[in-house]
């Protein structure tokens, strides 16, 4: 029996985000490429005898039923075969409020670990299920895999995308992504591609992210740093996110601009992957706990 398990959450990026229309509900009509990167949180879970969910580091300005992974524990109490409380430890690297995924990646580390540990034994279809009402964004870290998206991001057709390296900055501005897409300036009328010709070549690159110029306009750091890492390739927004990145070829390539940006701004490299680390080191955990109960 598995007492204790410590997981990933991936960070993601938009290569590209495209807003369709909008629904009755609210909701946008999109699509997107996700793509998973190998940089992210660190989640460490052990079960306790108290029957508590309990999460460190607390954070003041967010009361702990507002906490996605507060949220993602419970939605998933009431299929434990093997309930017995947890105590949740969060190493915190991705910028909130960053377009990158952090509280949504969390909350699905939440849901594949607990999963495991609680022994729901809930397939990975019934977790997006489950991820989707914490969040529109949670069901591609669940599912785990670089990914096109469609609908308000849960339609997922899993693609392979060329392998590269991403320097990632994070400008100094949190941005809500209720503001961006509750603006009436945001364009919302990007006719729908489909799949083949959108990832052909150099396609991705000349795709665009229809919530940048609102946020540059309302953000200006952010322009500053999409501006100054544009001298170095294609630079696009992540998300409704401060986060901006470009793509390059080679570790040494994105460690060298990354070097060079760090007198301005702050940021990180990583490598875009197509399965979630947070499922590889899962499967790892599972693949041991098999071969040790022989």
């Amino acid at each position: 029996m598995v007492h204790s398990l410590s997981l990933p959450a991936p960070a993601k990026l938009n290569l590209f985000l495209h807003i369709n229309g909008r629904r009755p509900d609210g909701y946008h009509e999109l699509q997107t490429v996700f793509q998973l990167l190998d940089f992210g949180d660190e989640l460490y879970f052990e079960l306790n005898s108290s029957q508590a969910i309990t999460i460190k580091p607390e954070f003041n300005d967010i009361p702990v039923e507002d906490n996605l992974i507060y949220q993602a524990a419970k939605i998933l109490e009431p299929f434990a075969t093997n309930y017995k409380g947890v105590d949740i430890t969060l190493n915190k690297r991705l910028p909130m409020g960053g377009g990158v995924g952090g509280g949504s990646s969390d909350a699905a580390t939440t849901l594949i670990a607990l999963n495991y540990l609680w022994q729901c034994n809930l397939s990975n279809e019934k977790l997006c299920d489950l991820g989707i009402q914490l969040g529109a964004d949670v069901p591609v870290f669940v599912n785990g895999k670089t990914s096109w998206a469609e609908g308000i991001g849960e339609q997922l057709s899993p693609i392979k995308t060329p392998d590269c390296w991403y320097v990632v900055l994070a400008p100094e501005a949190h941005i809500s992504t209720v503001k961006i897409f509750s603006n009436e300036v945001l364009t919302r009328d990007t006719p729908k591609m489909r799949i083949a010709p959108a990832l052909e070549g150099q396609a991705l690159n000349t795709l665009h992210n229809d919530c940048e110029a609102l946020v540059k306009q309302l953000y200006p750091t952010v322009k500053e740093a999409i501006d100054w890492l544009s001298k170095y390739g294609p630079t696009k927004l992540t998300g409704t996110g401060a986060c901006c990145f470009c793509r390059l070829s080679t570790e040494t390539e994105a460690r060298q601009v990354l070097n060079e940006a760090s007198a301005k701004f702050k940021g990180f490299i990583a490598k875009g992957v197509s399965l979630s680390p947070a499922h590889q080191k899962l499967n790892e955990v599972e693949t041991f706990a098999k071969d040790n109960s022989r």
